[in-house]
């Protein structure tokens, strides 16, 4: 067999069919199981199966400029070439410490001024379009249409802003729940951002995303007809922006160019991506986003970036108790906050809303119940960090002038807030931000922002993200809002592409019929064991305990427990579960393991392989539902188990219940 024969059976190479204009490329993952087809003529139109099942019918794709260039159509192959790579990512921050990053790679080379690659993994395909122009241009547009076989079921996020029109909703905060519909069902009003996951033949599931989006808009997905296809939406890039929002804090576009993006020369475009699964709860456990991610500058040293849990005031509403000063946003309150983070080795205290001057949008009009300079020099002494919540007008504004003078007065990092866009403008200011902050060694938490597409390997201070509708909602939410279930199907979904500052930690419970919206002494849904299995099951390095200080200390097992739970971690192995129904997941930091488990509103026996384990004795700490957990939701036992030497253990779950599990060696 020569050499090129050799390589087209070790890696699919892309091998051309057809006759005259059209020609089919075929490029195959490197196990063989999923195949992708690209069809190059007068159109450009790539398909996808898994082991014979399609997961997407040919589906056109293009770019169209403003000066009248189109990649795409009719445009003239000039070449192709096919590479097989197979790395190891050393991660910086992430929820395991290698990534394997194999693949077989498709470049389609156009004449003109672009290329388009293509990359099929095991769990799915990528492509993106490559622009090489050097001169400056504008994309007008671009086609990415997403055509499915059938009418399939989907979980859909719409957008939660039910403007009237398309373009009203690019304003939005990028937090709700799914739908659980065909796609023929689709309100034709309303715009899904990503991820989005739709099913597919034989229990599979492909989910839909993008990855290292850096100066391009973000993409939403529409279905305009009650067809089986959905196609992406982009918003325009802003022509004029002006200060507005909540508390001043937010960009208001108040009109858009004709174009969705303008760029000095060429650049690689965003990843559009498919990440397929046969089994649900591998979708938990993706890497897909974090290898097509940007290499973050390895001259760059992030070592002091250092991830953990922060106490957190604004859910709790600053409401501690039986302390003898009247509590709220001011020193007094923020020292107890800080003693009770250092007792607990808690690594982090945030000061949220209310620290800067309401309506200034000026981080340095700091309102005089707060002496910054004493509480960082009371927090340092203390070995805990502030953290600093910020609107994005007030930070983008003074950027580098606010990173230096909070650096330097000792200040650990931003929770920046309140974006809600991912026009390119905003796109820009999130890679901006990353930049500056890692400047001035500062963490940056990018809340009420899009979801994440790899930024947190490009600038490991990228510490977190919201995008995700997190504990905080429960505050107001009413009780139709069914928080639990979607506990168990966000992880699938939304957090596949990055970790979610979801903000966990109540220990007020509620179960389903006891739970009600209270902003001052708000609850979860669910049990207490549910609350303690999501700082396992969650991916978020910079963690918050969301509760307040004194209901913390009358918890003194859970307090201690969420306080050592790692945030970061050595291996992830994703253990069972079905997508809105239940999850369990096992993480490893040195020789423990945590496992964690959640279920719906449906009780049920989760059965558990721990064979990963390897040899060797190990006992367990579990914290488990109790008897009475589906009534009072606070209800639970903690006991320690021996780990059997069959490996094979099984919990029982209540109603919105969980477990968590810290799994130790003996020796």
């Amino acid at each position: 067999m020569n050499r090129k024969a050799l390589l087209c059976c070790l890696f699919a190479s892309a091998t051309i069919c057809g006759v005259q204009a059209q020609k089919v490329f075929q490029l195959k993952s490197p196990d063989g199981k999923i195949v992708t087809e690209v069809s190059v003529g007068k159109t450009i139109t790539y398909s996808t199966s898994h082991e014979g099942d399609v997961i997407l019918a040919p589906s056109p794709i293009s770019m169209t400029l403003t000066n009248g260039e189109t990649y795409g159509l009719n445009s003239k192959l000039a070449g192709s070439k096919t590479a097989s790579v197979d790395n190891v990512i050393h991660t910086a921050i992430y929820k395991k410490k290698e990534v394997r990053d194999h693949y077989n790679e498709l470049t389609l080379k156009f004449r003109g001024s672009f290329n388009l690659i293509f990359r099929a993994y095991d769990d799915g395909v990528a492509y993106r379009f490559v622009s090489t122009l050097q001169k400056p241009f504008e994309v007008k547009a671009e086609q990415a249409v997403f055509n499915f076989p059938s009418d399939r079921k989907a979980y859909v996020p719409y957008v939660k802003n039910e403007a009237p029109t398309l373009e009203q909703q690019f304003y939005n905060s990028f937090e709700n729940t799914y739908r659980h519909i065909n796609l023929s069902e689709w309100d034709n009003k309303r715009l899904a951002f990503l991820p989005l996951a739709i099913e597919c033949d034989h229990g599979k599931k492909v989910a839909i995303t993008e990855a290292d989006l850096t100066n391009y808009p973000g993409m939403y997905l529409h279905n305009d007809n009650g067809s089986s296809s959905l196609k992406g939406v982009f918003a325009g890039c802003p022509a004029e922006i002006e200060q507005g929002g909540h508390n001043r804090l937010q960009g208001v576009v108040k009109s858009r160019e004709g174009y969705i993006a303008r760029f000095d020369k060429g650049c690689a475009f965003p990843w559009r991506t498919l990440i397929i699964s046969a089994n649900d709860y591998e979708l938990a456990n993706n890497d897909m986003v974090y290898r097509l991610a940007s290499a973050s500058d390895k001259t760059q040293d992030y070592s002091w970036v250092k991830p953990g849990k922060v106490a957190w005031d604004w859910w709790n509403d600053w409401n501690i108790y039986n302390v003898p000063f009247k509590t709220g946003v001011n020193n007094e309150t923020y020292k107890y906050y800080i003693d009770f983070a250092s007792s607990h080795g808690i690594q982090y205290v945030i000061l949220d809303e209310g620290w800067a001057v309401n309506m200034k949008a000026d981080l340095f009009q700091v309102v005089p119940e707060i002496n910054l300079e004493e509480l960082t020099a009371y927090a340092a002494k203390k070995n805990v960090g502030l953290i600093l919540w910020a609107g994005y007008w007030a930070f983008n504004r003074d950027m580098e002038k606010v990173c230096k003078h909070y650096s330097e007065m000792g200040i650990k990092g931003f929770k920046v807030d309140f974006m809600d866009r991912d026009d390119q403008a905003m796109v820009d200011f999130h890679h901006r931000a990353a930049q500056m902050t890692a400047k001035y060694k500062l963490m940056i938490d990018f809340h009420g922002t899009y979801k994440p597409t790899g930024l947190n390997r490009t600038y490991p201070n990228v510490i977190n993200f919201e995008g995700v509708h997190g504990l905080e909602q429960l505050k107001w939410a009413p009780g139709e809002i069914d928080q639990v279930t979607y506990d168990v199907t966000f992880p699938y979904i939304r957090m596949l592409a990055g970790p979610v500052d979801y903000t966990q930690g109540a220990m007020r419970n509620g179960s389903k019929n006891n739970y009600r919206p209270v902003n001052s002494e708000p609850m979860s849904q669910g049990t207490r064991c549910h609350q303690l299995a999501e700082y396992i099951v969650f991916d978020s390095p910079l963690n918050m305990m969301c509760d307040s200080p004194s209901n913390y200390m009358r918890e003194k097992e859970c307090t201690k427990f969420i306080a050592d739970v790692p945030t970061v971690w050595d291996r992830s192995v994703a253990l069972n579960g079905e997508m809105a129904q239940y999850l369990t997941l096992a993480r490893q930091k040195g020789d423990i393991w945590y496992v964690g488990s959640l279920t719906n509103w449906k009780g049920r026996t989760v059965d558990l392989d721990l064979s990963f384990l390897g040899k060797g004795k190990y006992e367990a700490e579990l914290f488990r539902d109790g008897i009475n957990a589906d009534k009072a939701a606070c209800d639970y036992v903690k006991e320690t188990v021996s780990i059997p030497e069959s490996r094979k253990l099984s919990v029982n779950l209540a109603s919105g219940g969980g477990f968590a599990m810290k799994i130790y060696p003996v020796k």
